[in-house]
């Protein structure tokens, strides 16, 4: 059994994340889930954390995720990317946990977000002190993102943190690339808003 399992290694490295998830649709391959786990956890946690501001309530929205994904394996269309059916599940824990928090009266930001990547707005900064203006810098992105109207706060998450294209948004959001397009524009300028007494303090 031991020499079985060694000898699909190679193949369950090579396997695209459509393939695994058939292996885990058709056979519930544990296998093949755990490689769709260690691919895909940072990337929606990461989508979870932006969107809700909690490091904490994301870690779990991130397990939820991974375990609605193998709940409902057999609602997965082979045909369709498995980042997109990934996302969407995702995507719907953030929406449920978002309104949650506002029935709850509660804010979404912690300040226990662990962020990296934020947006940069000084380039080749070095030096400690610097260092530290760049930080708040991004601190302050992060809390004005978190402002930014859910629906355009996801497009901007998926398009500049997670590399998405927009034609990939408009299928994990479904709905048309020109609206994806649009809603980019309305949440640049959201942010552009809220950033101004930034700016002009400096």
């Amino acid at each position: 059994m031991v020499s079985s399992l060694f000898s699909r290694l190679p193949s369950l490295l090579t396997v695209t994340d459509e393939q695994a998830m058939w292996r885990v649709k058709m056979d519930d391959d544990p296998q093949a889930f755990a490689r769709l786990v260690q691919r895909w956890q940072g990337p929606i946690q990461r989508l979870c954390i932006k969107m809700l501001g909690d490091a904490h309530r994301a870690e779990d929205l991130t397990q939820e995720a991974f375990t609605r994904v193998f709940a409902r394996r057999k609602d997965y269309e082979p045909a369709g990317r498995f980042s997109t059916f990934l996302w969407r599940i995702a995507l719907n824990l953030c929406y449920d946990e978002l309104r949650k928090i506002k029935r709850r009266g509660e804010s979404s930001l912690e300040g226990n977000a662990d962020e990296r990547g934020e947006i940069e707005f000084v380039a080749d900064i070095a030096g400690p002190d610097l260092q530290v203006v760049r930080e708040e810098r991004a601190e302050h992105v992060r809390r004005a993102l978190l402002q930014v109207s859910e629906p355009y706060r996801v497009v901007v998450i998926l398009r500049h943190y997670e590399g998405l294209k927009f034609r990939e948004i408009g299928e994990v959001l479904d709905i048309p690339e020109g609206t994806v397009k649009s809603r980019m524009v309305e949440a640049l300028n959201q942010l552009s808003r809220l950033l101004k007494p930034l700016m002009n303090d400096e």
